[in-house]
């Protein structure tokens, strides 16, 4: 009877530890294939996910060529506008060369072709010409005021040239100031007291270019530094 017993029992544990090793392969499967699913889940989400940012990539690639594109026409109108704008003002500034050369042209012919009406000299000796000054005496607006009152009484299409002269004392370039100033001077006070239009009038400085006496002399440099008026018609 014991005998018996003792096989009973391993049978039954065999039958026991067989049937607990079925369910642990059962349970190791049905684990294995939840993983994987949930495995093959995720990689499928992941998938998805880099498509969509390769995507996004792609679109985004796509606006920045578009914009580099705007851009590069922005730049090319820019620079074509800039080329223009050149070319415009250097036509303006040939126009305006050519402007003052056809007036420059045509004042002297104009001037080639008048003839001296009379000249008037206004030094110092009877002008009372300050040295090293270009104000105007009352003796010189007086002589001024003389020469209008002649173009008056014989009215011509007149045209008055006003030379400045100077002696030779002093730089060359202040002399070429103080001639310029006293012809200056000149042409403003005609046109301010009788209106004499400033396009009939032409002033020039020939400094001590022109001397009319020696400048050795007192009486010499008095001479020199004058006024010349002369009326061309």
């Amino acid at each position: 009877m014991w005998r018996k017993l003792f096989v009973a029992v391993p049978v039954a544990a065999l039958a026991i530890g067989g049937s607990t090793a079925c369910a642990s392969k059962g349970f190791v499967k049905t684990s294995v294939g939840e993983l994987g699913t949930e495995l093959n889940t995720k990689v499928d989400s992941l998938g998805r996910s880099i498509e969509e940012t390769q995507e996004r990539t792609r679109t985004n690639e796509g606006r920045i060529s578009e914009v580099d594109q705007k851009a590069n026409a922005a730049t090319q109108s820019a620079q074509q506008a800039n080329t223009a704008a050149a070319a415009a003002g250097t036509a303006a500034a040939a126009a305006r060369t050519a402007a003052t050369d056809v007036n420059t042209k045509v004042d002297v012919l104009d001037k080639s072709n008048r003839r001296l009406v009379y000249e008037v000299v206004l030094n110092s000796e009877n002008g009372n010409f300050k040295f090293g000054q270009a104000s105007l005496p009352d003796e010189v607006k007086q002589k001024l005021d003389g020469i209008v009152q002649q173009l008056k009484q014989d009215p011509k299409n007149v045209f008055i040239e006003i030379e400045g002269h100077t002696d030779n004392v002093g730089p060359k370039e202040v002399n070429e100031r103080v001639g310029l100033e006293r012809a200056e001077a000149t042409k403003r006070y005609l046109y301010q007291q009788y209106q004499i239009p400033l396009h009939k009038m032409n002033v020039i400085s020939y400094a001590d270019e022109k001397p009319v006496a020696p400048n050795t002399t007192k009486e010499g440099r008095a001479q020199n530094r004058r006024v010349v008026i002369k009326v061309l018609a």
